[in-house]
């Protein structure tokens, strides 16, 4: 009873804001009409744009800005309340959001605020926020940085950011990704594990006001900010004023965009499902894609069960799914006959077996070390779950590999980016038959790939893209001096194939593994206990 009294009282807020609003705008209409022009309000000061900042000598000065319509090229801030909303909410929760587009328009900025913050954070458990504050948003804020301004904020040695926003947004990423010393945003009301959607006593953060709180008569060296009235008098309490051009970011994108190799942090992990910015149309699009994604999805899991490799791979691809081959070799046979070869492969998703089978013709066998039940019932190939224990998974491999062809993934996870995590070296000390595969993929809308949510739907969500991409290319057969049985070591062996994957797909090789990842998207180790599993 009390989520719906909630909306009662929200829905008759925003009809009153809005009566009370078309109200006011119809009497100054009013009062206006036939009267002489008043005398043209003084402009606003103008400032200097932020690339005529001197950054040399400027370690010991502090810089004050927002992130949205600062350090962003974008001040924008829906699509980052949209993924808060789909990633750490729901789905019907995005939905509300989407909807409130349709009058958000006609309200002031503070009450677009308000808005969007009751319906992405009423009733929101406190820990989603926080995995969605470390795994998600990072992603979208980094690909988003200004160069300009990335560039002012890093030659300083003092940095604090004012945000209306709410701080939780916003914090982990300023301190994690960018070294701000503080962070000053709008506090949410929460009640036990939850938030309420309510701000607290203080209110949506002025930043002008909580300026002159946070520094009192000193002011600080360097301002950054938009050219609006609002941005300008935060900036005009600072010694040097700055402003970012919003139409230079967008006509001179190429050169306001912060590169990857410039990012102050590698970003290797994230997680959620979104794989686009969802703005306003972006989103919209997506809910009309859905229902027709999840039909294709269907379709397309279902004819690679069913059918035969060729005509699965042709109907398929009558639907979007681009499967491109490079390097195939269909005459790679063992030159022992009682032994198979073993295919070592990138790991991009869990269908990565699956399409080399497809690519091969020729079925497989997979090992993994944590796939779900519905995912075990709908592969085509078969697949054998591994134990961590090296003794007891090297007997299995051993024996898969007298029965056929096996197929492993070292990295023992997925990656997303272009990197490839630590290879094991289990695999070179079972076989010397071996072929390198590289696999790369492309999505538009939506990761086949999680960390903390449900990893059954993983194959769903890829399929569901409207057109996917697999690239796989088989670098061929490893040649015996560069194996164990020539001489080298597993470690040896394990790094020589990292390294040429790498160089294939142009990805760089990291010492990272499966724990770090979980360690930093899930909170936890990444292993299921076997009374879970059993559940």
């Amino acid at each position: 009873m009390v989520l719906p009294m909630v909306l009662l009282k929200l829905t008759d807020w925003v009809w009153y804001q809005l009566l009370a609003n078309s109200c006011h705008r119809a009497a100054r209409k009013v009062r206006n009409y036939g009267s002489p022009k008043p005398h043209q309000l003084p402009q606003p000061p103008s400032f200097p744009n932020i690339t005529k900042c001197d950054l040399n000598g400027r370690k010991s000065h502090t810089l004050v800005c927002d992130i949205f319509g600062g350090l962003l090229r974008s001040d924008s801030v829906f699509p980052y309340f949209m993924l808060v909303a789909f990633e750490g909410g729901s789905i019907i929760r995005a939905f509300l959001l989407l909807l409130s587009c349709s009058f958000l328009w006609v309200l002031d900025y503070e009450l677009q605020l308000r808005v969007m913050i009751f319906i992405t954070f009423c009733g929101l458990k406190i820990k989603h926020m926080e995995s969605v504050g470390r795994a998600v948003l990072p992603k979208f804020y980094l690909e988003n940085l200004n160069l300009h301004a990335y560039e002012a904020l890093a030659s300083t040695g003092s940095k604090v950011v004012f945000s209306s926003v709410p701080r939780v947004m916003v914090e982990g990423f300023l301190q994690e990704y960018l070294d701000v010393d503080d962070v000053k945003g709008t506090e949410l009301l929460t009640s036990g594990q939850y938030f309420t959607g309510m701000l607290s006593k203080s209110g949506l953060l002025m930043k002008h006001r909580a300026l002159k709180e946070h520094f009192g008569d000193r002011k600080p060296d360097i301002g950054l900010g938009t050219s609006s009235l609002h941005d300008n008098l935060f900036v005009s309490l600072c010694k040097e004023a700055y402003v970012v051009n919003k139409e230079d970011s967008k006509s001179n994108s190429s050169t306001s965009v912060l590169p990857r190799h410039r990012y102050p942090k590698p970003l290797i992990f994230h997680d959620g499902r979104l794989a686009f910015l969802p703005t306003p149309l972006a989103t919209l699009s997506m809910f009309l894609w859905i229902p027709i994604g999840i039909v294709i999805a269907i379709f397309r899991i279902s004819v690679g069960i069913f059918l035969p490799f060729k005509i699965a791979l042709f109907l398929a691809t009558c639907t979007g799914l681009n499967l491109s081959v490079k390097g195939l070799d269909t005459s790679t046979k063992s030159d022992h006959e009682n032994r198979g070869v073993l295919y070592v492969c990138t790991h991009r998703t869990l269908l990565d077996p699956v399409l080399l089978s497809t690519a091969l013709a020729k079925p497989l066998t997979a090992v993994t070390y944590s796939l779900s039940k519905m995912s075990e019932v709908i592969a085509p190939i078969r697949t054998v779950r591994l134990t961590r224990d090296r003794k007891k998974d090297g007997e299995t491999m051993n024996k898969l590999l007298s029965e056929g062809d096996l197929v492993v993934c070292p990295e023992g996870t997925t990656c997303r980016e272009p990197y490839l995590l630590r290879f094991s070296s289990l695999f070179a000390e079972l076989a010397d038959e071996i072929v390198p595969v590289a696999v790369n993929t492309k999505v538009s809308m939506f990761y086949g790939t999680t960390a903390s949510g449900l990893k059954c739907l993983d194959p769903i969500f890829f399929m569901m893209n409207p057109r996917p991409v697999y690239y796989v290319e088989i670098l061929g057969k490893l040649p015996k001096e560069l194996t164990c049985a020539g001489g080298k070591s597993s470690c040896e062996v394990a790094n020589y194939i990292q390294r040429k994957l790498g160089d294939a797909l142009g990805f760089e090789c990291t010492t990272l593994t499966r724990k770090d990842k979980y360690l930093m998207l899930a909170g936890n180790e990444g292993i299921v206990s076997n009374s879970k599993r059993k559940n």
